[in-house]
């Protein structure tokens, strides 16, 4: 089983703004999947499970706030015994220039409250994150104000079509299949399409 979770701030202020990326990720992910995300108190978040790639998977954006989404993701993965390993997390990424997507095994924190929550409350660093670029401000003073904001179109443009990419890998993520989603994500999307195809996985029903 697979956890996949997306970062992000609830409330209808925080809605469009670049640190909700992950949730965005989430979203997209569940519409694409017929599913609904519904509150789950135990879990401090709202969550839905589905079938990917013959796989069961559950979804979960953390309604803790980002400085608490560890409280959320270690409810769910302790519940259902599932290891830091199969977690991937999505979220924002001020390293990356908007548009760009990377999907990586532990390393470090580079300032992320949410990532900084997770790995204290899992105890650990291996999990997987989907670093989904959002640019930087240039100066770290402007950094709160900045993920804070919504991005303008053009630039949500470019944020979008890298959840687009992203998505495209999902299937691969959830049957464990890494270094191929890495392999079409890191590379030019031209170059990408003309990677060999990954050996179908079986198809469960959707959730």
């Amino acid at each position: 089983m697979k956890l996949i979770v997306g970062l992000g701030n609830p409330g209808a202020q925080y809605e469009r703004t670049r640190h909700n990326a992950g949730f965005w990720f989430i979203d997209r992910l569940a519409r694409d999947r017929s599913a609904t995300l519904r509150e789950e108190g135990r879990y401090h978040g709202r969550a839905a499970r589905v079938s990917l790639a013959g796989e069961s998977c559950w979804l979960l954006e953390p309604q803790t706030f980002m400085n608490l989404s560890g409280q959320s993701v270690a409810a769910l993965a302790n519940f259902y015994k599932i290891a830091p390993q199969d977690v991937v997390v999505a979220h924002d990424e001020l390293d990356l220039p908007a548009g760009t997507v990377r999907l990586k095994l532990g390393g470090g924190i580079a300032g992320h409250n949410g990532l900084r929550d997770i790995a204290a409350r899992l105890g650990t660093r291996e999990f997987w994150r989907l670093r989904l670029g959002i640019g930087h401000p240039g100066d770290k003073a402007k950094v709160h104000g900045y993920v804070l904001s919504p991005p303008p179109a053009a630039e949500q443009a470019e944020i979008d079509a890298a959840i687009a990419r992203a998505l495209e890998q999902a299937e691969r993520i959830a049957r464990g299949d890494f270094e191929g989603a890495m392999l079409r994500l890191h590379t030019r999307p031209e170059a990408a399409s003309r990677a060999a195809p990954a050996r179908p996985g079986p198809r469960g029903p959707q959730e």
